[in-house]
């Protein structure tokens, strides 16, 4: 059993076990900058004293008696100071995605009652002036970047020995019980909902991750922080590693985030699949550039890695071949890394079991794990020991939990990790959480009765006109195996069919198109070509025959621009938003099912 903590003790934790000249680094001014533990803990004291000076405080430590900080923010050291200090006066933070449209960004502002928010940009500065009239209780913004007419953070730093000394005595008072944060989830739907997590439940499953994965005590070792701080499970691992001891390096942005492999040479880092789809797309690319000898062993090299089965010892010429591929084609790999990678941990979206293949033969260890935010979040993640991870499968539950399955597949889960509940909608709360199992919404299905295999959501199931369920994301994982589909939504909702909308690669396409000599111009008249979409035919044709009869595409159609969080098709943790990309591309959906078609 853990004892419960707050989250902002891992500084104590740190000076105690491992004090760090690098317990955060950032780059400035094209410099990599340091942050020691001590200097995180005292700056954020000091941040403490000047947040108590403005009237914030936990109040009666409840929900709604607290007053609530939100941060809009890129990741840098100052948002973990802030998280720290936020989390020392009581108050609770309320943290947003920085691409949070603004009429999202205002609800959630209002719904929390936001008295003070952290920004880190001109552009964040302006998106917030536009709605601050329509939010009545905020009353302070400060920035983290130097800001002309803007208050800078630092100006809250207060060094007076009483007002240290009171920001200490609240910080001893604050239970474990009261909530470290309200993260509202975007989702794929409707009303973003604020998801309560208290210290207890962040606590108790960074420590059942640490544990379980696991993270030892590393403090010689580095990581590269680049998912959104604001999302639960960057949040949730930065406290895996400051409790053990690991040093976090954040990246400039997810553009520079290849340069800063490289520079930091980092021991493991977090990521979402579409992410690495990206990485892998790349070096796929860099594969189709080369000629001769030199493609065909990188092609080959690719094959091998396709065959790979971490349980299965495919024996002396296999494993020979394999070890000749990781020295000839797969160091630099490696190399584009980093040349350290221990560890990958994705999470956020079922990874395609062919990329987990490929990496892992590579000797880059990909590690797929699951959970939703509302449980703080992991639930199951596969394991570095001998056993303890099978492709496909989010790997077993986490120490210190129980999860099973309901009558029709649902996942459930059960322990100190559950959140409290939704913010100010009990009745929400009640749907999500009965008898103190969270029902996730996902289906599931264990495989050799320790790994959970996730099969579909719940509420994207859907029936055709003929009566007949279609889980629709185990066809698209299937499909995005494909070196020419980037991205793909299956539809057919009380249709007589299933259709698709595809998002070629275009990459892999325009050099498809180069050797069978089509000129390529535009990327629509590229998915207009006669012999693109023939291509096109045979290749779902090949992936029907995988799937039962009424989850064959009979009909798709090719779309000109990749989705993106920036255009609204995606979520900000890099899923499909059905609702909206079916409404969006409501036309093309029309012409699958059009009589002519048929």
């Amino acid at each position: 059993m853990i004892t419960p903590k707050r989250l902002f003790e891992v500084t104590d934790h740190q000076l105690q076990h491992f004090p760090k000249e690098t317990m955060l680094a950032a780059k400035e001014n094209g410099q990599w900058h340091s942050y020691s533990t001590q200097y995180v803990q005292q700056t954020a004291l000091q941040l403490s004293a000047g947040l108590l000076s403005l009237g914030l405080s936990g109040n009666d430590f409840t929900p709604e008696g607290s007053d609530k900080v939100a941060i809009i923010s890129n990741n840098r050291p100052e948002w973990i100071i802030t998280d720290l200090a936020v989390q020392q006066t009581g108050a609770i933070l309320v943290p947003l995605y920085p691409t949070t449209n603004p009429l999202e960004i205002e609800f959630i502002l209002n719904d929390s009652k936001v008295t003070t928010l952290f920004i880190s940009s001109v552009d964040l500065l302006e998106k917030i002036k536009f709605i601050q009239p329509n939010v009545p209780t905020l009353k302070n913004i400060f920035t983290f970047n130097k800001i002309e007419g803007a208050r800078h953070w630092s100006e809250l730093l207060i060094k007076d020995d009483a007002a240290l000394q009171r920001a200490q005595t609240i910080r001893a008072q604050i239970p474990a019980t009261h909530l470290a944060t309200i993260i509202y989830t975007s989702g794929t739907t409707g009303t973003p909902k604020g998801v309560m997590l208290s210290h207890t439940n962040i606590y108790s499953n960074v420590m059942f991750s640490k544990e379980s994965f696991p993270f030892e005590d590393a403090p010689h070792t580095k990581v590269l922080s680049f998912l959104p701080l604001n999302h639960i499970f960057e949040k949730t691992v930065t406290y895996i590693y400051l409790y053990s001891g690991i040093s976090i390096y954040y990246a400039e942005s997810l553009e520079t985030i290849g340069d800063n492999l490289k520079e930091v040479q980092p021991d493991g880092f977090t990521t979402v699949p579409r992410l690495l789809e990206k990485v892998f797309e790349k070096i796929m690319h860099t594969g189709n550039q080369l000629t001769g000898i030199k493609r065909w062993l990188f092609f080959w090299a690719v094959s091998l890695g396709t065959q790979y089965d971490n349980r299965i010892n495919k024996g002396f010429w296999y494993n020979t071949q394999l070890a000749i591929a990781n020295r000839l084609i797969f160091n630099k790999w490696r190399a584009a890394l980093g040349g350290n990678v221990q560890y990958i941990v994705t999470g956020g979206a079922a990874c395609q079991v062919k990329l987990l293949r490929i990496f892992n033969a590579a000797k880059i260890p990909v590690y797929e794990g699951y959970g939703p935010t509302e449980n703080s979040p992991v639930i199951c993640v596969n394991r570095k020991a001998a056993g303890g991870m099978k492709f496909g499968t989010v790997g077993p539950p986490i120490n210190g939990i129980e999860v099973k399955l309901a009558d029709d597949g649902e996942i459930l889960v059960t322990g100190p990790c559950v959140m409290v509940g939704y913010y100010k909608r009990p009745d929400l709360t009640a749907e999500a959480v009965i008898d103190g199992w969270l029902h996730t919404g996902d289906i599931g299905v264990w495989e050799d009765g320790t790994f959970l295999k996730i099969t579909d959501r719940k509420k994207e199931l859907f029936k055709t006109s003929g009566g007949k369920y279609v889980a629709p994301q185990p066809i698209e994982n299937k499909l995005k195996e494909n070196a020419f589909i980037e991205q793909v939504l299956v539809v057919g909702p009380e249709r007589k069919f299933v259709g698709a909308l595809i998002v070629p690669s275009f990459s892999t396409l325009q050099s498809w198109m180069k050797e069978n000599n089509i000129p390529f111009t535009t990327n629509q008249q590229a998915i207009e070509n006669p012999k693109v979409l023939e291509h096109y035919n045979k290749i779902i044709d090949k992936y029907n025959q995988l799937f039962n009869h009424v989850e064959q595409i009979k009909k798709f159609r090719l779309l000109p621009v990749e989705w993106s969080i920036e255009t609204g098709e995606m979520t900000p943790k890099m899923s499909l938003r059905r609702k909206i990309i079916m409404e969006k591309y409501a036309a093309d959906i029309e012409k699958i099912y059009a009589e002519n078609n048929n």
